[in-house]
């Protein structure tokens, strides 16, 4: 099975941090953001794709064409046009089953076991403030119908954390622009979800980092993700 890691971004929030890096390799604890995503990653993935763009050199001098015992493919993204068509850079290297993680928010080891166990999945993580995120609306069954982006109330709990299972047929979707001159993954996701049932998983962990604030918090948490 392969994993999908969209890294290519500038993390502009981050301000100077990321001026002559990008943010899924700034460290924690003296490891690059990104070796803490890999190492979470379950057993069963055997080929991890990279989409990079911003200081991409970074990651690739890093992690080089192998890390631990899995093959490493580069995808370069030039033009920041969102998640949905970072994936769809990638569409000629995916196989079939595959899992999108985020670059830089840190994921517990047994979710991303779990959710790999459905055919098409999306993890999502309880929060006090629906304003901040894009909040997965379910269908009472425990299945996505759509994410709907930083609602001032909600009575759906689970945020979206940008994690994903797909498989090929995500492809069949054309891609929701979300203006910009982007084109979002979950919103295509729910045009899939029209036709097909999509499982949420709540995450037992997560841990956003977005601003320089966040990587005292990653590293106040970072054994629960290790």
């Amino acid at each position: 099975m392969q994993a999908v890691i969209l890294a290519a971004g500038k993390g502009k929030r981050m301000g100077k941090l990321t001026a002559t890096t990008s943010k899924p390799m700034l460290k924690l604890k003296g490891k690059p953001i990104l070796e803490y995503k890999i190492n979470a990653l379950p057993k069963k993935i055997k080929e991890i794709i990279f989409i990079v763009g911003y200081h991409s050199m970074h990651i690739i001098s890093h992690f080089k064409n192998y890390y631990n015992g899995r093959r490493i493919i580069y995808v370069f993204q030039s033009d920041l046009n969102g998640t949905g068509g970072a994936l769809h850079l990638a569409r000629s290297v995916i196989k079939d089953k595959f899992l999108v993680i985020m670059g830089d928010d840190l994921y517990h080891k047994k979710d991303l076991e779990d959710l790999i166990k459905y055919d098409l999945a999306i993890m999502g993580h309880a929060v006090a403030d629906p304003s901040l995120f894009g909040m997965i609306k379910d269908d009472g069954h425990g299945c996505m119908l759509e994410v709907i982006e930083k609602p001032k109330k909600s009575r759906h709990k689970l945020a979206n954390v940008g994690v994903y299972v797909l498989d090929k047929r995500f492809f069949d979707y054309e891609l929701v622009s979300i203006g910009g001159g982007e084109f979002g993954l979950p919103q295509t996701m729910a045009n899939m979800a029209k036709n097909h049932k999509i499982k949420i998983h709540a995450a037992r962990a997560w841990q956003p980092i977005g601003k320089p604030e966040d990587l005292k918090k990653a590293e106040e948490v970072l054994d629960r993700f290790i």
